[in-house]
Order: C-alpha cells, then structure tokens, then sequence
C-alpha cells in the first residue's frame, strides 16, 4: 500500500502542513515492509502546535454551536467520503483486517461523530439553580494522545466532541500508526475547520507525548493507552495541575450463568475476546462459567475458534490479521508461553507462528482452560487473541473472580434472564456491562473503574468532559 499523498507524512499545525526533523518508520505488520514515514516531533513541534491552537481557542470558542455542530458533521461526511481510503490505511499500518477496518473501524468514528453533534442542540449549556445562572464554556486547548488499535475511532471520539465543546486540540497520534490520523486532517481542512483548530504533531510518547502532557498552555490532556503510559501522564500533567482524562486498559470477564445459552455466549464471548485481533481494551478475555459446564464450554469454544481464519489482512476472508507490529507480536506470544509455564492448560493454539505465515507480525488465537485466578494470564492484559477459561463455584464467587484484577473498563454477563443479568451486571466493578450480547452503544458512556482509568468519553459523558462550569449568582 502507498500513502497516497505526502501529506501523510508531515505534520499538520495551524492550517499547514509542516516538516519536521528526523523520521519514524510506518510498518505494514503483515508485510514487515516500510510504507511510510512520519517526522520525528518533540517539544519544538508541540510548543508551535499549541501556541496555534492557543490563538484560534477565542474565535473557535465563540463561534456558534451550529456552525461547530455543522463543522464536525462535515468532518462525518468527509470521513464517509474517504471511508474505502481510511479502510486502507488502517488495514496497511496495523493489520486490521480489510473486513473490519470498513465495518468497525471507519464505522464506528461516523457513529460517534453523528451521536455527539445530534445531542448538541437539547445539550444543558446553562440552566438557573436558584439565583445562579450556571453555564458550561470550553475547557481550552486540548492535548490527544491516542493509540494504534483503533487509529481513526479513538481520534475522534476525542475531537468530535472537544470541537463540538468549543476547544482546540493538539493531536499526537500513535507513532506505529500515524497515517490515518493525516488523512483525518486533510478531511478537517477540506471542512473549513479554521487553522490551528486542529493540529497533529507526529513523534513518540516519552518525545512528544510528555512535551504535550506538561505543556503550560494545554488545558486538559485526553489519553487512550497503557497503564503505565497513562501513569507518566498524570505525572506530567500535575506540574500544572490541568485535567486528566485517562482510558486505559483492561481485563474484561464475561460471566456465563448456569442458566445461560451456552451457544449465544460462547459464539459472542469469543468474538469479543477475539475482536480486531484480542488488540482491543475492552476484549472478553476471561471466560467464566460454572465448573459443571466448564468442559462443555471448552469444547465449545475450540470448536467455535476454527472459523477466525488468520493470514493476509488485505482478503475478505481473513477474520484475525497480524498483530500491529512484530513488538507485539512477542509480547503475545510470552504472554501464551508464561501461561503454559504456570500450569493453564492449552486447548487451542499456542506458541509460535501459524503454519503457513512465516512473515509477518501473527500469532496463533490460543484458548488456555482450567486458568486459576492467580495466573498471569488472569490478571494482566495481554492484547492479542488469548482466552482464558475460568471456572467457578457458584455466582459470588464469579463476581468475586470478575473484580479480582486491577482493572474495570468492560465485561459481560449471559444469564436465562435479562433481570438476573441485569443484578450480577450492577455487581461488577467495571465501567460497561453487556448484558446477553447487549449491542454498542455510541451515546452511553465510555470509561473504566480503578486502574482502567478517569472521566468518560461518547455522548453526553464524553462532551462534558471538554467543558469547565461556571456559577453566576444574579
């Protein structure tokens, strides 16, 4: 694949695209092959980057709510215009097969556009509390730090609403894959978005990312990644004591009730552990079922896994693509070996490459049973498709099982009925619950409990994140 246009390769500040020193390699994971290159950027850059986008924070803040709202379903259409591209692009720098890519991956970002400038006109911006007039103005500017998984979703469902909000942005996306996000802001141009609205400043976490993070001049830094990633943030970030919003990881148990229908959770719990290749933070990653269904859960799961056919990304066919980068690759392909070593029984998969796929950053979709809570392969978030199969004794133990991590961004709960569903769901310590294979939705809050992170993103949760509140007493 070729980028298409140098203007991937630049950064893009205060309405130009700008050259940068140094450069950082784009590798298509399936092909191992360089197809792009991004500059290097570092605080030089951020501090250009966000001096602009202090500059335009005034007029872009006073423009009206409908011209914003109108401004970010521009950027919608935009998107959809350029969707086969952006597909592409996604497929070539992080392996998301060609079939996701168009329906997840581009999907998802003009849902959550449109979700966001739908709810801006009935959006509380003032209300009267006795004799206060309580009004919600922008936060400012904004840094984005974002991740390789989903390169075009996380993005937006950052700038969809800080624009709609009022602000301007600072974007520094993911250096493993960097060139959609360059796609993104030839489409915000191609809108009118005014410059230094919006920026992109290409380069690696601790260069760019921390330069943006502690920046004095950015008023909130929006972070999708890593725990430890997101730590460095709020380290950085508290110099100058701004807002933090951190979505990071997670270990998301799917509970399966001894009234469940096995064959719905099952087929959904694996797919969910297996979405955009396990390389998902909200992935079912713990199945847990009761010990007498356990085996029948097993063989059901093994049998179920032989339809995500792994290889070239670019077919229609393929359902698990290459990992993002071969770094990845070996940190999955420990994760499957520690489980081994510690006792996890393999069921399907295991280490090593599959057969056929030599090259390439691919790992073998593994399915580990009999896992204890206290394995590795329990408790750390591996990234990569790897199932662990948990059982239990009866329904508090499970709950007990589905808490005992440090994280809580997401999981699942397959019961006879939705209102027991409904009561073990409110149990869990996490921030999102599926009930019986409950669909997505773009307009309900995003966002972990404990280590899995801060604030909310989507909706009317994701919009308020981008505002400050201000009381005045008439």
């Amino acid at each position: 694949m070729t980028t298409g246009t140098d203007t991937l390769t630049r950064h893009w500040i205060d309405g130009t695209w700008q050259e940068g020193p140094g450069s950082i390699a784009v590798v298509n994971p399936a092909t191992e092959e360089t197809i792009a290159e991004v500059p290097a950027g570092g605080a030089s850059e951020i501090d250009t980057a966000v001096v602009a986008a202090r500059h335009a924070f005034p007029a872009w803040a006073a423009t009206p709510l409908a011209d914003r709202v109108a401004t970010v379903l521009a950027i919608r259409e935009g998107i959809k215009a350029r969707s086969a591209e952006i597909a592409a692009s996604i497929t070539a720098e992080m392996g998301s097969p060609t079939k996701f890519a168009n329906s997840v991956q581009v999907g998802m970002p003009i849902a959550t556009s449109k979700g966001v400038a739908g709810l801006a006109e009935s959006f509380p911006w003032t209300e009267e509390i006795g004799n206060s007039l309580v009004v919600r103005e922008p936060i400012g500017v904004v840094g984005a730090v974002t991740p390789w998984n989903y390169p075009l979703h996380q993005v937006v469902a950052k700038v969809a609403p800080a624009l709609v909000a009022g602000c301007t942005i600072v974007l520094k996306p993911s250096e493993v894959a960097p060139l959609t996000a360059g796609i993104l802001a030839d489409i915000t141009r191609e809108a009118g978005l005014p410059g230094g609205v919006f920026n992109v400043v290409h380069g690696t976490g601790p260069d760019a990312g921390e330069a943006l993070a502690k920046h004095p001049l950015v008023d909130m830094v929006s972070f999708t990644g890593s725990v430890p990633a997101g730590r460095r943030v709020q380290e950085v970030a508290a110099a100058t004591v701004k807002r933090v919003a951190l979505e990071l990881g997670g270990k998301s148990a799917n509970i399966v009730l001894d009234d469940a229908d096995l064959t719905q959770a099952v087929k959904l719990g694996l797919g969910n552990c297996f979405i955009n290749g396990g390389q998902t933070c909200t992935a079912w990653t713990r199945l847990l079922v009761p010990e007498s269904l356990h085996d029948q859960v097993v063989e059901m799961a093994v049998e179920q896994s032989a339809k995500y056919t792994v290889g070239d990304p670019t077919e229609e066919s393929t359902r698990i693509g290459p990992m993002s980068s071969d770094r990845q690759r070996e940190r999955v392909e420990h994760y499957i070996t520690q489980g081994v070593e510690e006792g996890a029984e393999l069921a399907a998969g295991g280490p090593g490459r599959p057969e056929g796929l030599e090259r390439g950053a691919y790992v073998r979709p593994t399915i580990f049973s009999g896992v204890r809570p206290d394995m590795t392969i329990a408790q750390e978030e591996i990234f990569g498709p790897v199932l662990s199969v948990m059982p239990y004794a009866d329904e508090d133990e499970a709950v007990e099982i589905a808490n005992a991590t440090v994280y809580g961004l997401a999981g699942a709960v397959f019961a006879g009925s939705q209102e027991r569903g409904v009561e073990v769901a409110k149990r869990m310590r996490t921030g999102q619950v599926d009930v019986n294979g409950g669909a997505f939705n773009p307009l309900a809050p995003f966002g972990g409990y404990k280590q899995s992170g801060t604030g909310r993103e989507l909706g009317r949760y994701g919009l308020e994140e981008f505002l400050e509140v201000k009381s005045i007493q008439l």
